[in-house]
């Protein structure tokens, strides 16, 4: 664990030791050998515990995915970010690299921690970085709005899971996970309790009704921020479902049908805003949304499809929206609007780039033999055991989704060419890179998928 934390911390010396002409590219190189060494994580992966232990920290069949996610998004938001910040002064932008590297390295330390309290406060941590970044480097005044509904969100919904564990703590003297099974009898199992602890990462994923802070949290970050947002940070919130489905579990099954009525009705519902939606940056923040919904759905069930469902999920959306933010992003820095129409046509003067935005659609209406595609059909078939009624809705959600995602790529892709984008910048190399780096793990996954169906294999 410790070849990945202390390589990350000495990104930050880097970053401000580094002079202006090799800033970037020096940052850029040595996030990505931390990437590549955060590979070595697959080959400990276990199938009956934990791996890479150690007194705090430990991996295992469920962080493995997320923590080399984690790893490989940092390079991409480096680069990705390059253009946007050209114009600030250097002091600013070491400071939007050490918070991207410090927002990494709270993760690690999440994804990887063995004792609960570590997890609940590398949990909050998170968010330091994340309201800086969005309300120093937004792009409209509304970014202070975005950054107080975050705040408030997150905090609010996460104090109710500080004082469940305080509880826990004092009645089985352990927040060990690795300890869990054998205290688990101590705990009282209440509604109460349950809601407790699952309220925050309800919140962090977003449930449907409790979701509100995303799209403005999405719309006015820069490209970086709504990157980590979507690839990662959602991701805390199932995560953590999972962590603590282990540990406390609902008294009666009447508390879950609501969540699960949330979560599928979330799906139709976002999945009918994406259809009118105008904004390109709110459209992919909503179609997040609905596939969060699918994922709740999938861990509620508490089977092994419904779990290795929501994680293929997880990873697959990770890597998609985090795609279609950059994709979005280059519209953007072209076209300075984010209104789809205002951007349509843009096959006939970029058309590699169009085929990357098709192929991305196409990921995140779950195109086969894509991930996408595995992680939704698990987690409609465990629905679908638990409940049949739940194939009406997850049903509706896909033809949705499909409508949408197909609604984006015409609309900013074809069509009649706008007049004021008569003269745009070519694409850059670098651009194409991007794409091919968040493609790449993709299909990968496509020819070895156990390394995410760890409970189906």
């Amino acid at each position: 664990m410790m070849k990945i934390l202390m390589p990350t911390l000495m990104l930050i010396p880097l970053t401000w030791l580094s002079s202006m002409p090799w800033l970037w590219s020096s940052t850029l190189s040595y996030s990505f050998l931390i990437a590549t060494l955060s590979l070595t994580w697959l080959k400990n992966m276990s199938e009956t515990g934990w791996t890479s232990l150690g007194l705090h920290m430990a991996t295992d069949v469920l962080s493995t995915p997320l923590l080399i996610l984690t790893c490989w998004l940092l390079p991409l938001m480096i680069l990705a970010s390059q253009n946007h910040l050209k114009t600030e002064p250097l002091n600013r932008q070491r400071l939007y690299i050490t918070l991207l590297t410090l927002l990494q390295f709270f993760l690690i330390l999440a994804f990887s921690s063995t004792e609960l309290i570590m997890f609940y406060i590398m949990f909050e941590a998170t968010l330091i970085p994340t309201l800086i970044i969005i309300t120093r480097w937004g792009n409209q005044l509304e970014r202070l709005s975005a950054g107080t509904y975050l705040l408030f969100y997150t905090l609010i919904s996460s104090l109710p899971l500080l004082v469940a564990l305080m509880m826990i703590q004092t009645k089985t003297g352990s927040l060990s996970l690795m300890t869990a099974p054998f205290y688990y009898p101590l705990i009282p199992q209440h509604n109460l309790l349950w809601l407790a602890c699952f309220m925050a990462f309800l919140v962090k994923m977003p449930l449907y009704g409790v979701h509100l802070w995303l799209p403005k949290a999405h719309v006015e970050a820069p490209i970086a921020g709504s990157m980590i947002l979507a690839a990662v940070l959602l991701k805390l919130g199932g995560y953590g479902m999972m962590r603590m489905s282990t540990i406390i579990e609902p008294s009666s099954m009447n508390l879950t049908y609501p969540i699960v009525a949330l979560a599928l009705w979330g799906i139709i519902m976002t999945g009918l805003i994406c259809l009118q939606q105008m904004d390109l940056k709110s459209l992919i923040a909503y179609s997040s949304v609905g596939h969060m919904g699918l994922v709740v759905g999938g861990i509620i069930t508490q089977t092994p499809w419904g779990y290795s469902g929501a994680l293929i999920l997880m990873i697959a959306h990770g890597l998609t929206s985090s795609a279609l933010f950059c994709l979005a992003n280059t519209n953007y820095e072209r076209t300075h609007s984010r209104i789809m129409f205002l951007a349509r046509g843009l096959q006939m003067i970029l058309p590699l780039m169009a085929a990357w935005w098709f192929s991305f659609t196409l990921a995140n209406l779950a195109l086969p033999p894509l991930p996408n595609m595995m992680g939704e059909l698990a987690i409609i078939v465990s629905l679908f055991d638990w409940s049949w009624w739940t194939f009406i809705f997850t049903g509706l959600g896909t033809l949705i989704t499909a409508a949408y995602s197909l609604h984006m790529f015409m609309s900013t892709q074809r069509g009649a060419l706008s007049i004021h984008v008569m003269s745009l910048n070519p694409t850059y190399i670098k651009e194409h890179l991007l794409m091919l780096l968040h493609l790449m793990p993709l299909l990968l996954l496509i020819m070895k998928p156990e390394i995410i169906t760890c409970w189906l294999t």
